[in-house]
């Protein structure tokens, strides 16, 4: 692959299915051993998600420590930034989703970087991504795969909505792609498996790929909701509820990218 690519973030989810040969940078290391001497790309994936933080955390995380990274990256000679960010930020400005701590400093690193990029004729990729499953997925889709496995009855049934997921093997297809990719370029790009599906087909995908047959009970959403708020889990269900989806469009032709697996085999994949 030509030059050579440092990753921040290469042990945890999406980054252990990177190319063994792309160099990690750990930086929980001192400053001074950060080493992206040779590289010509860096994928930075680090960030805060998957459990609560503090504000200060949030900030300290998602914005000074990427700033940091790509300041350092570009010192060292670095030429091109592939930053993972999140579909939230998109769904915060269209007034779909809260736009919580999590989603401003994403957004706050987004530009902290394009600034940075831009003042250095750096080529920046950001990619939004929706839910990343896989086997092995932590956060939400975790959750999910926790109830394919118990296969309990459940009253989601009735789930009409339309949510967009990414396989974490087309969201790996759509990193290599930008970091060979040769055109000067400082954009937003969104990815997904391009198969909108809703909440109650994604689960009963999920446990029929288990090797159970699902037991999701129709049920009114809005009774769900309601029940839910008595018992505290408003938030839980709304999510569940709610429809998020992706235009890839631009991504696709822009970058020329079609997703190399369907949602069905990456689901399949979960289980192997």
């Amino acid at each position: 692959m030509g030059k050579q690519v440092a990753v921040t973030g290469k042990t945890g989810f999406i980054g252990s299915h990177l190319p063994e040969d792309f160099r990690a940078v750990d930086l929980r290391k001192p400053e001074n051993d950060w080493n992206f001497f040779g590289c010509e790309t860096l994928i930075h994936l680090v960030g805060a998600s998957h459990r609560v933080f503090t504000e200060s955390e949030y900030k300290f995380i998602n914005v000074d420590l990427t700033k940091n990274v790509a300041r350092n990256a570009i010192a060292s000679g670095v030429k091109r930034i592939v930053y993972i960010s999140s579909m939230n930020v998109t769904w915060a400005e269209a007034g779909i989703l809260p736009n919580d701590i999590a989603t401003k400093t994403k957004k706050e690193a987004e530009d902290s970087l394009l600034e940075l990029c831009n003042a250095n004729n750096v080529n920046l990729f950001i990619i939004r991504a929706p839910l990343v499953y896989g086997k092995g997925a932590p956060g939400n889709f975790a959750s999910l795969m926790r109830i394919a496995s118990k296969n309990l009855p459940l009253p989601l049934g009735s789930i009409n909505n339309k949510r967009s997921f990414v396989s974490v093997d087309n969201l790996i297809d759509l990193i290599i792609l930008c970091v060979e990719c040769q055109e000067s370029s400082a954009s937003i790009f969104y990815v997904s498996d391009d198969q909108d599906v809703s909440t109650t087909e994604f689960l009963s995908e999920l446990i029929s790929s288990a090797g159970n047959t699902p037991r999701l009970i129709p049920f009114p959403v809005s009774l769900l909701l309601f029940f839910a708020r008595l018992v505290g889990k408003k938030s839980e269900v709304e999510r569940l509820s709610k429809s998020l989806t992706v235009d890839i469009e631009h991504t696709k032709k822009t970058l020329n990218w079609v997703p190399p697996i369907t949602l069905d085999e990456g689901i399949r994949r979960c289980f192997k």
